[in-house]
């Protein structure tokens, strides 16, 4: 059975880390065009999905060892309570503001989580394709595990070995934007879930080898695929290379967390990573030439968002849950949706 972690700070420091290289990336790929910059938002992502995964199928079976079942609908109302609330906050008054530069497209693609497979949606509603992947991942992955809990190691193991087939399918039919579709991307969130899942068979991670799995997540970013051959040698060993060395730093981390990662300021990033990623679209282009700005409006626009309204939804759904003698989360550091 796998033990009830009531908060794990060093995962927030994980999720700083995160936010970090999507916000820097972003504004060294605005101010430089630099792909490497790029690449490296990309992979905050990835690490967003990663914890994400292992964080979902965690909470998911602790219900189900301590119930000897999964409720859908209770794994439903958490998720509303966390991610609506402070999406509606940022979509909504985006869609009023922006109305003329936004069609009825964009704005259902937004609202009913689909903007991953929105490929000409509007810059400022541009990131939300990874909240798009996380709903649907929550949507499909609680319900597959609790039918097919027998099979969930060989289900996820196909989405690891689907996931770069599709982008080269996808390639190969010249269909615009694929790498942000849930089917291309959900090979790093069952790397998450197989995480979560073999983590109690697993051996200690050793600080060596801790290290050692530092070198494909630092250097497969810079690795183009300017031919078929770097391509495919990315698509199938060095990006999936990458995720399990993320998974495996994450195990670390949850053993025997450095420092750096529990230090306050480096926890309070990673608690207001999601509001964060929600706004930083829209100030983050201002940067190149008043950096101040994206510090002032992005970061006070987040803080805003986390304190008033993730935290008192999130009060509201456990005083609920306490008044109708439900099962509280089992696990408290709450997974963002990047």
């Amino acid at each position: 059975m796998m033990r009830s972690v009531k908060r794990i700070p060093s995962l927030d420091g994980l999720r700083a880390i995160s936010i970090f290289l999507v916000v820097v990336g972003h504004w060294l790929t605005i101010r430089n065009g630099s792909p490497a910059a790029l690449s490296y938002a990309i992979l905050g992502v990835r690490i967003f999905f990663i914890i994400s995964g292992y964080l979902i199928t965690s909470l998911l079976l602790q219900e189900r060892a301590k119930t000897g079942a999964i409720s859908l609908r209770k794994f439903y109302v958490r998720r509303a309570y966390r991610i609506l609330p402070a999406a509606t906050a940022f979509m909504l008054p985006m869609m009023i503001i922006r109305r003329h530069d936004l069609t009825w497209y964009h704005a259902a693609a937004a609202a009913l989580y689909l903007a991953d497979f929105d490929p000409t949606k509007p810059l400022f509603l541009g990131h939300l394709w990874s909240l798009s992947v996380e709903e649907q991942f929550y949507l499909v992955w609680p319900g597959v595990l609790r039918k097919w809990h027998k099979h969930r190691i060989a289900i996820l193991l196909t989405v690891v070995a689907f996931a770069p087939v599709y982008q080269v399918i996808c390639y190969a039919l010249h269909v615009r934007h694929f790498d942000h579709h849930f089917f291309a991307v959900a090979d790093s969130l069952a790397i998450g879930c197989l995480t979560a899942i073999l983590a109690p068979r697993l051996p200690r991670i050793k600080t060596w080898l801790g290290w050692a799995m530092l070198a494909p997540i630092l250097f497969t970013p810079v690795f183009f695929g300017t031919s078929r051959i770097r391509t495919l040698l990315l698509l199938f060993l060095l990006w999936p290379l990458t995720y399990v060395s993320i998974a495996g730093i994450l195990l670390r981390v949850v053993q025997k967390a450095p420092r750096l990662l529990n230090l306050g300021p480096v926890v309070w990033l990673g608690q207001i990573s999601y509001s964060l990623y929600l706004w930083q679209q829209i100030f983050v282009f201002d940067a190149n030439r008043r950096p101040w700005y994206f510090v002032l409006f992005a970061v006070g626009m987040a803080s805003l968002s986390y304190y008033l309204i993730e935290q008192p939804m999130l009060r509201l759904r456990d005083r609920g849950a306490s008044a109708k003698r439900s099962e509280a989360p089992l696990i408290r550091s709450e997974e963002p949706a990047a």
